[in-house]
């Protein structure tokens, strides 16, 4: 939070608000971003494909026309693949190529290819606005001496099991 909180004030050098013109600018939100989306893919189990050729993967022989689920959520925790899968560090995404546009396998929140999100730019470009923003004007503290619970439901989509009640107060 602090180092984000530092890239905005550098932004936002004083102005009313962060305009979506320097938002690239802000590698750092953007890296915070892939974290969270790493962490908390929206839908864990991307949309079904249908293999079209017969297959070997890993060993497994999958017949054309078989059902294939891809577990987005399990991919971004995997250990072969990201070192601490369980930690939030934003900095593995600075200075590194991974996307979450669907050409990295290795991050794929919005799925990928002909049946990836159509609205991943539009979504992006507003979760990028509107954080920078609340991070450029306001600190954010935890109501008494509670601990972020990061506890997430079952389900088709994910979201958290109890909501996260956060205090806000406008910096001055």
């Amino acid at each position: 939070m602090k180092e984000l909180k530092q890239e905005a004030r550098k932004i936002g050098q004083g102005r009313s608000m962060i305009p979506e013109d320097d938002i690239d600018k802000m590698p750092y939100l953007k890296a915070v971003l892939k974290e969270a989306l790493r962490l908390h893919a929206p839908i864990p189990l991307l949309v079904p494909r249908e293999s079209t050729k017969d297959a070997k993967v890993l060993g497994y022989d999958i017949p054309s026309g078989t059902q294939v689920l891809i577990n987005a959520w399990a991919i971004a925790r995997d250990p072969l693949i990201w070192e601490e899968p369980e930690e939030f560090k934003p900095e593995r995404f600075l200075n590194n190529s991974i996307d979450y546009k669907g050409f990295h396998f290795e991050l794929i929140p919005f799925g990928a290819g002909r049946r990836g999100c159509p609205g991943v730019r539009f979504a992006m470009t507003i979760n990028e606005l509107a954080l920078a923003n609340l991070v450029y004007k306001f600190e954010f503290a935890l109501p008494g001496k509670e601990s972020l619970d990061m506890t997430e439901s079952d389900g088709v989509t994910i979201h958290k099991k109890f909501p996260i009640l956060v205090i806000p107060t406008p910096c001055e």
